[in-house]
C-alpha cells in the first residue's frame, strides 16, 4: 500500500564529495521552490563523502539528509531518496550544480500537460570533448538495448509522478535507464531542453569503470525487460535448440556410418555433436536455476546500500 503523500514536491539531490557545491545549489533550489507556493521538501543524499560535504549540509535548512556509511553510487543514492520522499511529485538534480534549478518550473509545466515523467535534455552540454564523445557512444548502445525514445537519458534533472517509481528498486548504474523502465511500464514520457552549466567546483566522477558498469547494466536491464519473469524461455529455448542440433548431427553420423557412407575415424564431428548436446543441457539447467533465482528475488528484495543516519532540519 502506498504511503500517504504529505507534501507536493520532493527535491532529491545525490551528492558525493561536493563540499563547495551543495550550499549554493540548496539556496537556488529553495528560491525556486518557494516561488511555486506549494509544500516541498529538499532531500540530499550524502553518498559516503569524505571532504566535509555532510558537515556543510547540516548547516542548511530546510533539508533532510540521508547519510550513507560509504560510497554506494548515484543509483543507490537516488533509490534511497525515492524511498524516503513523501511528495506527490519527485524532482531530481545532480549535486555538482551543473543542472540548473531554474529549469524546474519548465519541467513541471510539461508534466501538467498529461505525462508522467519529464526528462531534461542537455542540448548544449558543457562537458569535456572526451566525455561528450563517450556519451554519444553510450547513447547509441542505449538506443539499441533500451530504446527509451529520448535524446538524453543521462540527465539527472527530471520530474516524476510518484506512481512511476512505486515498486522500483534501483541498483548498479540503472539510474541512467529509469526513463526506459518507466516507459516499458506504460507511463507517458516527455523531454524538455534544459540549461547545462559548466562544473565550477569539485571533480567529475565519470571514468572508465562507470562506462563498463553502465554497459553491463544496460544489457541487464534489457534482459530484465525481456525475460525477468521467464528466464527459462530464453535459456531453456536456446538450450533445447542447441541440444536438438547436436542430437540430429549425432543421429546423422550414426546412420550414415552404419550405412557405410562415411567414416568417423579421425573426425571431429562426433565430438561436436556430443558437445552441443551437453551445452544445450547446461543452458536448460541454467534457465531452471535462473527461474528459481528470479522467484527468490521477487520474494525477498533487499537494498544494495547502508544508511548510517537521517538528519532532518526545518526552518524556524
Amino acid at each position: 500500500m502506498d504511503k500517504e503523500r504529505k507534501i507536493k514536491y520532493s527535491v532529491i539531490v545525490p551528492a558525493y564529495n561536493e563540499v563547495n557545491a551543495v550550499a549554493p545549489l540548496h539556496h537556488e533550489i529553495k528560491a525556486v521552490m518557494d516561488s511555486l507556493n506549494e509544500s516541498y521538501e529538499i532531500i540530499f543524499i550524502d553518498d559516503g563523502s569524505n571532504d566535509g560535504t555532510f558537515e556543510e549540509l547540516v548547516k542548511l535548512s530546510p533539508i533532510k539528509i540521508i547519510k550513507f556509511r560509504k560510497n554506494f553510487g548515484q543509483t543507490s543514492a537516488l533509490d534511497a531518496g525515492f524511498k524516503q520522499a513523501q511528495g506527490e511529485i519527485f524532482i531530481t538534480l545532480d549535486g555538482d550544480g551543473q543542472n540548473d534549478p531554474a529549469d524546474i518550473p519548465k519541467l513541471l509545466e510539461e508534466l501538467n500537460n498529461g505525462c508522467d515523467l519529464v526528462s531534461g535534455w542537455r542540448y548544449d552540454r558543457k562537458d569535456s570533448v572526451e566525455k561528450r564523445f563517450i556519451s554519444r557512444g553510450a547513447d547509441f548502445m542505449r538506443k539499441f538495448f533500451i530504446n527509451d525514445q529520448i535524446h538524453d537519458s543521462g540527465c539527472t534533472l527530471k520530474v516524476y509522478k510518484h506512481e512511476c517509481l512505486e515498486n522500483l528498486n534501483l541498483y548498479g548504474e540503472m539510474h541512467r535507464f529509469i526513463t526506459g523502465i518507466v516507459r516499458w511500464q506504460g507511463f507517458e514520457i516527455s523531454e524538455v531542453k534544459v540549461n547545462h552549466r559548466p562544473r565550477t567546483t569539485g571533480e567529475t566522477k565519470y571514468n572508465w569503470k562507470r562506462i563498463v558498469k553502465g554497459l553491463i547494466d544496460m544489457i541487464s536491464v534489457w534482459f530484465w525487460r525481456k525475460y525477468s519473469s521467464r528466464p527459462l524461455h530464453l535459456f531453456g529455448g536456446l538450450g533445447l535448440l542447441i541440444s536438438s542440433i547436436g542430437f540430429l548431427l549425432g543421429l546423422y553420423l550414426i546412420v550414415f556410418r552404419l550405412l557405410g557412407r562415411i567414416s568417423l575415424q579421425n573426425r571431429i564431428w562426433p565430438l561436436v555433436a556430443v558437445f552441443m548436446v551437453l551445452v544445450g543441457l547446461q543452458l536448460f539447467i541454467s534457465g531452471l536455476l535462473a527461474d528459481i533465482a528470479v522467484k527468490t528475488y521477487y520474494n525477498n528484495r533487499r537494498t544494495a546500500y547502508n544508511i548510517e543516519k537521517i538528519v532532518e532540519k526545518n526552518e524556524e
